[in-house]
């Protein structure tokens, strides 16, 4: 099974021409353009082996310099249709929107930044802290090492003191202990 696809063009809208004086030529039959004319024939006595060369003379204006020439000699008057769109584009274009969001970026980015300086800042003030905080509590655990130490010492002096004072004094150890009980460890 083939299937065939037609082609239609598509629908051309009219441009919207502006009516003053001096835009469009006298007869409708001519070209949009103000240089619509070809370039100047050089005369016979400047070409050499067929190739005709463009040579500028004393008493006429270059090739380049010509088109001022046609454009006022008022032989051609057309529209220009660039400057003619060229005027089209920046009537309808509004490049306010387009400069206030750059700016509203520019704004943002700047902003952005900031609040990243001032983040890495904030991280660098928290790990100074936290390499104090560690500090700090090393310092705290080898204190509290050596208050264990401490109090394991001082309570196997004080065992061996009253192993010593029951030894020598049981009676009196006695009547101290039921008096001043021991304290009961956890």
């Amino acid at each position: 099974m083939s299937t065939t696809h037609a082609y239609y063009p598509a629908a051309s809208l009219p441009i919207n021409m502006p009516k003053q004086p001096g835009y469009y030529p006298a007869t409708h039959h001519q070209a949009y353009s103000r240089v619509s004319v070809s370039p100047p024939e050089a005369p016979e006595s400047v070409t050499t082996s067929g190739v005709t060369s463009y040579e500028p003379s004393a008493t006429s204006s270059s090739y380049a310099g010509s088109a001022s020439e046609y454009e006022s000699s008022g032989a051609t008057s057309g529209v220009d249709l660039i400057e003619y769109m060229g005027d089209r584009l920046h009537g309808t274009f509004d490049p306010m929107p387009l400069d206030r969001s750059l700016a509203k970026q520019a704004q943002t980015s700047g902003e952005l930044n900031a609040k990243h300086r001032e983040l890495l800042e904030l991280q660098a003030l928290a790990q100074r802290r936290l390499a104090g905080a560690r500090a700090n509590f090393a310092d705290g655990m080898k204190s509290a090492k050596e208050v264990q130490r401490d109090l394991q010492w001082t309570q196997k002096r004080v065992t061996a003191l009253n192993e010593r004072a029951a030894r020598k004094y049981p009676g009196e150890y006695k009547a101290a202990s039921q008096r001043y009980p021991a304290p009961v460890d956890y």
